[in-house]
Formats: structure tokens, C-alpha cells, sequence
């Protein structure tokens, strides 16, 4: 059951991974806030249909938790897409996909700071394993280019934050199904980059893009849009449910690597030391997945289910269906 529910996140990240290089190439033509704003709008929309057809007009009802929806939306849709994207006309993807590996350490810490829950050793050297092993990946063994992040780095430290915060909200949502939640997050969220964005025209900070400029990127848009962020991001939701925030946050480590391996089929020729980095990264998260799925065969007692903790859930369809 965890290996197939195990799919989901990885899924998710893959699509993440080669979206950095994918929405770099379109910032040349439209301006980041433009950009992600154009993207979640049309997002959103499927997103709204799909939940319409599946689960009916009900399932737009807030159910008393509007104000955590709302936080969670302008922080993890908003604050994530906006930073990222702001991030990129700084700092190459490689570089920028290095600061999404630190999402299973936030997200343990948020869960910490949050629930009181402390990280599990293992769980939490191994995220940080992973982590040295993408930086590997990205640095080639070099701490000099940590240098050269600058102001794209510090967007995507509160980029991350701000996902992290999102992971561990997903988490709590366990009775909800991840296309409601995905869809009324983004809702908010899109809500929030719309204001952002007219705000920034306003003020003649970013400039509305002409048709053409559309147009020239829409193949990009399309990936981002179907893929990166309808697909990924019900998927990424599935994975938190059945996994728990902080497994399933794991899998962000792969994040940059798939980056790196996209800049490869684009030319990029690797070093030695950065292979030695994406296998010390795969080789972590393999372990945290057994680890996890060791110590559930290990309990035979069963959870209560008024805890606080998601992965305590073992099975949230039928939780779902209550």
C-alpha cells in the first residue's frame, strides 16, 4: 500500500523538477507575477470543474475551516509560485531547485513547531543525507557557489517556508479528499497572486503581457498549467494524506536532481562528484521509505483517530467516506 501510495509524491516531484528549466525559458517573454498569476488562473478552473463533476457543488463549501483555507492558499500556492518564479530571474533553476530539497527539513520543523511532534531521528538524518547529496549534485563539491544565490536564494528560503507550512496544513486535512483541498487552496491562492499581480501593473512594476507574448509561451504555460500544477499538486496532496507531511516531504530531495537531469538532455555534460551527489540522494530516500514502511509493520496497535498526527491515518479514503 505505501509503495503504491509512494507514486503519488514522486509523481509530483518529477513534474516539479522540470518545471524550473520550462518556466525559466518564459520569463524572457512574460514577467514572473503575469506568469504565475496566468497560470493558476487557468488552473484553477479545471480544478473547479473537475471537483463540480466528482464531488458536486457541496464540496466548494468551507465547512468552517475558511480561515485555514485561505492561510494555506495565499501561503503555500501564492507565497511558493510567486518567490519561485521571482527567484528564477535571479538564480539559474539548478540553483534555485537546490533550495526545495531543504522541504523535508522545514516541513518536520513546521510539524514540530506546530503539533509538538518531534522528528524521528532517522526520518530526519536521512532528509538531511539526501540533502548533502543534492548538494553534490548542484555545487559539484564546491561551497563556493552557495555564494552566488544572493536575492533569488533569500525568495526561495521563504518560498520553501512557506510550502512546508502548506505540507504540514495538507496533512491536517485528512477528511477532506486532496482534489477538495487542492481546488479551495487554489482558490485562495490564485485569488491572492490576481491582487499581487494587478497591484504590480498599477505600479508599474511588471507590465501586462500582449497577446503575442501568450502565445509565444504556450507551450510552457501548458506544462505548467496541466502538469506541474493540476496533476502535480493533486497528486502531491494525495501523498501527504496517505503518507504523512513528513514522508511524503522526503521526495522533494529528487526535486533538483530531475532538474539537473533535464539540464543534462539539454547539454549539460555532469562531473563525477555530481552523479556520486543524485545516488547518495535516491539511496536516502529508498531507506526512509523502508524505514517507514518497517517501523508500520512493527505497530500492531491500533491509532486513535482524534490525533494530531495525519500519518497516524491509515486509511483516508475510508476516513473520507465517513
Amino acid at each position: 500500500m505505501r509503495s503504491r501510495a509512494a507514486a503519488y509524491p514522486l509523481l509530483a516531484v518529477l513534474a516539479w523538477g522540470a518545471m524550473f528549466p520550462i518556466l525559466a525559458s518564459a520569463l524572457s517573454r512574460v514577467d514572473p507575477l503575469n506568469l504565475t498569476t496566468a497560470r493558476y488562473l487557468f488552473a484553477t478552473v479545471i480544478l473547479v470543474a473537475i471537483l463540480l463533476f466528482r464531488e458536486g457543488p457541496a464540496a466548494l463549501r468551507l465547512g468552517g475551516r475558511g480561515v485555514e483555507v485561505v492561510v494555506l492558499g495565499v501561503v503555500g500556492f501564492a507565497g511558493f509560485n510567486l518567490l519561485t518564479n521571482l527567484a528564477l530571474e535571479h538564480a539559474a533553476p539548478q540553483q534555485i531547485s537546490l533550495f526545495v530539497a531543504t522541504t523535508p527539513v522545514i516541513t518536520q520543523l513546521v510539524r514540530w513547531a506546530r503539533d509538538g511532534v518531534r522528528p524521528k531521528p532517522l526520518l530526519l538524518a536521512l532528509s538531511l543525507v539526501a540533502l548533502l547529496g543534492v548538494g553534490l549534485v548542484i555545487t559539484r563539491g564546491s561551497l563556493v557557489g552557495f555564494g552566488q544565490f544572493g536575492l533569488g536564494g533569500l525568495m526561495m528560503i521563504g518560498a520553501v517556508l512557506g510550502w512546508g507550512i502548506y505540507t504540514h496544513g495538507a496533512s491536517r486535512f485528512g477528511a477532506w479528499s486532496p482534489l477538495r483541498f487542492t481546488t479551495l487552496t487554489a482558490l485562495a491562492g490564485t485569488a491572492a497572486m490576481l491582487a499581487a499581480s494587478i497591484g504590480a501593473d498599477a505600479v508599474g512594476w511588471q507590465h501586462a503581457p500582449a497577446a503575442a507574448d501568450l502565445v509565444a509561451v504556450t507551450p510552457q504555460l501548458a506544462y505548467a498549467v496541466i502538469v506541474a500544477a493540476v496533476v502535480a499538486v493533486l497528486a502531491w496532496n494525495t501523498g501527504v494524506q496517505r503518507l504523512g507531511a513528513a514522508n511524503a516531504a522526503l521526495f522533494m530531495n529528487l526535486v533538483p536532481v530531475t532538474t539537473f537531469v533535464v539540464q543534462i538532455v539539454r547539454g549539460y555534460r555532469p562531473e563525477a562528484i555530481e552523479l556520486v551527489g543524485a545516488a547518495i540522494t535516491i539511496a536516502a530516500l529508498v531507506a526512509a521509505n523502508l524505514a517507514t514502511r518497517a517501523r508500520t509493520r512493527s505497530s500492531s496497535l491500533p491509532r486513535p483517530t482524534a490525533v494530531t498526527d495525519p500519518a497516524a491515518v491509515v486509511d483516508p479514503v475510508a476516513v473520507a467516506a465517513r
